[in-house]
């Protein structure tokens, strides 16, 4: 099996990237207080220095109530912290690497009952007032990035979040401009959101969007039942400012709809022409939620991954707990060494190294 399509470079707007392997964004939670440690720019590096082509951050936090659920989840906000991600990026670019932050903001999710939290905030009971400081500081934050030198900024969209609680017509009750019965009148948030970052940033910057149609609240949801509804979801992000497309699935490998063989990421690129991520177990058998379970997996191939980007189904291909559990993981399938790749084991759920 040949690798050769998962090193083609990959030049889109201002960013140029060695490969088309991007680190997926994953919670670590051991940031002091919210401020990113030595430690974290050296976990970071060694991913850069094994030649990841882009790297996006765990989680980091917006400036409101609520925005995080664990006390060491990183913010992204305050002299503090941001001069700790300064240090993080300094660091990845100096092994060669490039990144962007994932912002974020957790809506009313609960991942410890043991940290004390501001009232939640909610899809549907947030205020006008709430709602447009909320999208000021997802702008304020995308800005901070540009301004520390990230290559990209990500927005958390995805798995029953803030921004995709307003997307759900289950969570987001509202009977205002911010609510719908249509996921067309639901998108009215992140429309916002997105518009408000690119006014920020410019229009060079890239912005990824990660969206998913599964939610932590519901594994079987879908936002979308059909390419149309699909359409009235996506294309508005599109023309509000979306570069990138960063399609969540819980295994890559899955056809979106019925009489396609097309994946999330597929459909995406397919309906706004835009570059796509596809995530989900590659490069293992059992998906995340095993590993939130506690449960490892054993590794697999890349033969249907590479089916898929040799037809350019999608353009990029994020990768989890392979690199969590293997800094040198790209290097390793770069040279042919794939017996060298190691099983997940969920004890690397907890590890930052």
């Amino acid at each position: 099996m040949s690798t050769e399509s998962l090193f083609k470079p990959f030049v889109y707007k201002n960013l140029e990237l060695k490969n088309r392997i991007v680190m997926a964004p994953m919670t670590r939670a051991q940031s002091d207080n919210g401020v990113p440690t030595q430690n974290i720019a050296e976990y970071y590096a060694r991913r850069a220095a094994s030649e990841v082509g882009l790297i996006l951050s765990e989680g980091t936090v917006i400036n409101r109530p609520s925005s995080k659920n664990m006390q060491n989840i990183p913010d992204f906000y305050g002299s503090e912290a941001l001069s700790g991600w300064k240090n993080v990026i300094n660091a990845v670019h100096q092994n060669g690497g490039k990144m962007g932050p994932q912002i974020w903001h957790v809506g009313d999710t609960r991942m410890s009952e043991d940290y004390p939290l501001a009232p939640m905030e909610k899809a549907s009971t947030m205020t006008l007032e709430d709602i447009q400081d909320t999208i000021a500081q997802f702008a304020a934050s995308a800005k901070s990035a540009k301004d520390l030198g990230f290559d990209v900024v990500e927005v958390h969209g995805a798995h029953g979040y803030l921004i995709d609680q307003f997307f759900w017509g289950v969570t987001n009750t509202r009977t205002d401009e911010y609510g719908g019965k249509t996921i067309k009148e639901r998108n009215r948030f992140a429309v916002d959101v997105i518009k408000a970052i690119r006014a920020a940033v410019g229009e060079d910057f890239t912005i990824i969007l990660r969206l998913s149609q599964w939610k932590q609240q519901d594994y079987n949801s879908k936002l979308t039942a059909n390419p149309a509804e699909m359409e009235e979801w996506l294309l508005p992000l599109k023309e509000a400012g979306v570069d990138i497309f960063h399609c969540s699935q819980r295994r890559f490998w899955e056809a979106e709809f019925d009489g396609s063989d097309l994946n999330f990421a597929g459909w995406a690129k397919k309906i706004t022409g835009q570059p796509t991520i596809t995530v989900g177990s590659v490069g293992l058998k059992g998906d995340v939620m095993g590993a939130f379970a506690g449960q490892g997996t054993e590794k697999t191939d890349l033969i249907e991954l590479i089916r898929r980007l040799d037809n350019e189904e999608f353009d990029l291909v994020a990768v989890g707990r392979a690199l969590l559990q293997d800094p040198q993981w790209v290097q390793k399938i770069k040279t042919g060494n794939t017996d060298e790749l190691l099983d997940f084991s969920a004890e690397s759920m907890a590890k930052l190294y």
